[in-house]
């Protein structure tokens, strides 16, 4: 005897209730749920500049938070100069806040994972 499956779908993954800028955010976030690493998308961000008024003119905000690692990830596939542009805030959030920890994955880092574990490369917003 055969047993009878449910016909409920699935529960969707957290990556899929997500709209994420990038669709490699979304691959990231599979990625870190495959292996079953908590993770939250953009949930803090820093002020890294304000102007003599005290209002806040640069801002950063890290696309994951790995609450386990206690860690930031930033993930960048864009060109060199925008590229260029996130180092700068990363190094002035390491100023301003010495305790928070972030890692930036370039775009070879994010190839990389896409060859090593077979994840699908659509380029397209999430």
């Amino acid at each position: 005897m055969t047993p009878k499956r449910s016909t409920r779908p699935p529960e969707p993954l957290p990556s899929d209730t997500v709209n994420f800028a990038h669709a490699s955010e979304r691959q990231f976030a599979r990625l870190l749920e495959f292996y079953q690493i908590e993770w939250q998308y953009e949930p803090t961000s820093f002020d890294l500049e304000r102007d003599a008024d005290g209002s806040v003119t640069q801002r950063f905000t890290p696309d994951f938070y790995l609450p386990a690692y206690d860690m930031y990830i930033e993930i960048t596939t864009l060109n060199q100069k925008l590229v260029t542009k996130k180092n700068r805030k990363i190094r002035r959030l390491r100023e301003l806040y010495p305790d928070v920890r972030c890692k930036i994955f370039y775009q070879r880092d994010y190839l990389s994972l896409v060859m090593k574990y077979g994840l699908d490369d659509h380029r397209e917003a999430g």
